[in-house]
């Protein structure tokens, strides 16, 4: 989205401080390499971006409406860019212009946060309209819906709100953010649609079957004053809710980054891997992505897409520190399309395995085919069987119903043993038609069926005529006339198959097969029986092996009693200085500080700051913070914890924080820039009554600049380690404890131990 935060929102995402060598699983076999941003070569800016692949076989992605380069000047209403590749990208047009734009967006409407979606034959394009003419009040924004025939249109609006303006509580003007939304297709066809923001929360509703209507009552699924911008896949038995938080557009401080919940519902409750819901006041919310001291800060706004070797992608944009802004400081917030491969490991997605946003060179995602291909020159290079030819102008191949005898369309050339073999497939009347896998003959492959007379989809292995098969049914509705993708991974004596609409994790079957030997390598392809049946974007690439370890956390070693304090004495030790008034007290082995009526924030520089120096080279800070917050109430912003201080407007902190209902670590950070002071924030793992709270530091050995990762922890045993912020390289900052905020709470800290590797 492109609000800014409200209040003193932020979020934050897993990474590491270091940057271990990249795994290469899944590596592109030519040893292709991609660099984000990947947009680089049509736009400066491209936010919130959504890709799908076409039927016509390229890569689509849409963004939000912005100028697409430094001192153009002009807005491109959900501007769309294609690749054949994943890697290089072409801008080809914007969905809306001025003069286009829905009848019922007002004329200073802008159009944020696009979805695509491919069903039933046709494009869905789902967008926030900011301004609308359902009221006569200002932002009273709501989401729209069109459709195209194509990728880029022409796009039709549904001709009113998908999901209207909400109103808040304060009279006129005053709308819930009825931001981002997240279309879904479930297994058994129903279609939902994800929406909302900071102001309001997220809730999901069900969309009629033509996925242009909200029908039935809505679910809050993410607290307010938390998430937004988000995307809903689904894995497994789980659903999993891919969300964004903090502040996406503060520039060189924007502390934007990836959480995830899941459930074993379409409607929640979505929980994080330590069980904390996302409807709690004490937020839970699993870390995807978070910046790692590198130039990338704010990444989020996320998609997921899949190459054509299976691995999954995450699609976001993030802001270069280095140049923050589109034109001109603290104006339009240039925010490029990056994506990183998503891991699963343990059940649980983490972009680079914890490494997060990258900025050098990586193994290119398998964005063609390496047997088979879109069929744009004819049949050349295929094995035909009877009735397969190409389909007059179109590039697709056809197979004519001649008899109900099955048919094959097969590469000349075998792909790998270990393959994903995928196609895009119709059917006409009552047959049936498949993409095949390791195909050395009639008697002896695997395929995946789309079978009308049966109603289900068929998975089938077969080995000297022998056949195992798994059956499912496919939804009522199912439009097997339309375009489907079925695709299949072969690992030895593993099968999957499933159909989709549009690869975009909206399996409508998902089939698994165990079979007796293992499948050898042979040819991919199609085959069809007893109906007219057509296919396209068939062929096969190696299957990717998938990454099973997250990197190693920072090193701790043992606490240095020079730098660290357990309170047990009549007074703090003289290694603690202040910077103005001291506050707070010794009491019972700990440091006991009501939180003060005083910040440090901007121009508010009065609150009191406890420092002592910092030891050099890596260690880690870490606190045992007891503060009475509670849950649900508005208690803006008190706040306490860790901090790491140069100056008044140059640190950063870890604190337990209220941020309007909910409660947060956040972890902030506040420099100088242009003139100005810039500040944002992001956030950890979720607080508890008392809260372990630590800072990792290490110095970067290529620019000097002192690197401070997150860590988390409600119990003192399980760590979640998130984001990085960084402190220039010519400072010397020293180390300490904040308590203010407001009024109300007292802290509690039960120490202050400092470990060194």
């Amino acid at each position: 989205m492109t609000a800014v935060v409200r209040g003193a929102l932020a979020a934050a995402m897993a990474v590491v401080m270091a940057a271990p060598p990249v795994p290469t699983a899944g590596a592109a076999p030519d040893g292709a390499t991609y660099v984000n941003p990947v947009s680089r070569d049509f736009a400066d800016t491209f936010a919130d971006p959504a890709v799908i692949r076409g039927k016509d076989g390229y890569w689509y992605a849409y963004g939000t409406s912005d100028p697409l380069h430094e001192g153009e000047g002009v807005r491109h209403f959900l501007p769309v860019a294609r690749s054949d590749d994943l890697v290089e990208w072409d801008y080809v047009g914007d969905a809306f212009t001025q003069s286009t734009l829905p009848d019922w967006a007002a004329p200073d409407a802008s159009l944020w946060a696009p979805d695509i979606r491919y069903f039933d034959g046709r494009y869905y394009l789902y967008y926030v309209v900011t301004q609308t003419t359902v009221t006569d009040e200002p932002d009273d924004n709501a989401i729209g819906v069109a459709t195209a025939p194509t990728p880029t249109g022409p796009w039709t609006d549904s001709g009113g709100p998908l999901v209207g303006p909400r109103r808040g509580p304060g009279g006129a003007g005053d709308f819930k953010w009825t931001f981002d939304p997240a279309p879904f297709t479930d297994a058994d066809g129903t279609r939902y649609l994800y929406y909302g923001s900071y102001y309001g929360g997220v809730f999901v509703t069900r969309l009629s079957d033509d996925g242009l209507r909200a029908v039935g009552e809505p679910v809050m699924v993410a607290i307010d004053n938390r998430y937004e911008g988000s995307y809903v896949i689904r894995r497994g038995r789980h659903y999993y809710l891919f969300a964004s938080s903090a502040n996406c557009c503060a520039g060189p401080t924007t502390g934007y980054g990836v959480y995830v919940g899941r459930a074993t519902s379409p409607l929640g409750p979505f929980v994080d891997r330590e069980g904390q819901p996302l409807l709690a006041s004490r937020t839970g919310g699993t870390i995807v992505l978070a910046q790692n001291g590198n130039k990338w800060v704010g990444p989020g706004h996320v998609a997921v897409t899949t190459d054509l070797a299976g691995r999954d992608w995450l699609v976001y944009h993030a802001i270069d520190r280095a140049d923050p802004f589109l034109d001109e400081p603290f104006g339009v917030n240039e925010r490029p399309m990056l994506f990183d491969p998503l891991d699963w490991i343990d059940g649980w997605p983490v972009v680079r395995a914890g490494r997060g946003p990258s900025e050098t060179p990586q193994p290119a995602p398998d964005g063609v085919f390496d047997v088979g291909g879109e069929f744009d020159d004819g049949l050349g290079g295929w094995e035909r069987g009877r009735g397969w030819h190409p389909a007059g102008p179109s590039p697709w191949a056809r197979r004519d119903a001649r008899t109900c005898r099955t048919h094959y369309l097969v590469t000349a050339d075998d792909a790998p043993r270990r393959v994903r073999a995928e196609g895009d497939l119709r059917v006409f009347g009552d047959g049936a038609a498949a993409v095949v896998a390791a195909y050395r003959g009639p008697d002896d492959l695997v395929a995946g069926w789309i079978d009308a007379r049966a109603g289900a989809f068929v998975l089938e292995a077969r080995r000297d005529g022998v056949s195992e098969k798994v059956v499912e049914p496919l939804p009522d509705d199912f439009t097997y006339d339309e375009w489907h993708n079925v695709a299949l991974e072969v690992a030895g004596r593993r099968v999957r198959g499933e159909v989709t609409d549009a690869r975009l994790y909206d399996a409508v079957a998902d089939a698994r097969l165990r079979v007796g030997e293992r499948v050898g390598a042979g040819a991919v392809g199609a085959a069809a029986r007893c109906a007219p049946a057509e296919a396209d974007n068939l062929g096969g690439t190696r299957l990717h092996r998938e990454v099973r370890d997250v990197v190693a956390p920072p090193e701790l070693g043992a606490v240095d009693p020079a730098y660290s304090d357990d309170f047990d004495g009549g007074e703090l030790e003289p290694e603690w200085s202040w910077v103005r008034d001291p506050a707070g007290h010794l009491a019972g082995n700990s440091y006991v500080w009501p939180t003060q009526s005083a910040d440090l924030h901007t121009d508010s520089n009065n609150a009191s700051v406890l420092l002592r120096d910092a030891p050099g080279g890596a260690y880690t800070v870490e606190t045992k913070l007891t503060i009475d917050l509670g849950t649900d109430t508005v208690r803006n912003y008190q706040q306490a914890g860790l901090v790491a201080y140069a100056h008044d407007d140059l640190y950063v902190k870890l604190v337990h924080v209220a941020i309007w209902n909910t409660r947060a670590t956040e972890f902030a950070k506040e420099m100088p820039f242009a003139d100005g002071i810039s500040y944002g924030g992001t956030l950890g793992g979720p607080p508890a009554d008392t809260t372990w709270l630590r800072l990792s530091h290490r110095v970067d050995p290529d620019n000097g600049e002192h690197e401070y990762r997150l860590g988390t922890s409600r119990d003192g045993q399980t760590w979640i380690w998130g984001a990085v912020w960084t402190l220039p390289a010519d400072t010397d900052p020293r180390i300490g404890l904040v308590s203010f905020g407001g009024q109300g709470a007292t802290a509690q800290f039960d120490y202050f131990r400092v470990t060194r590797p």
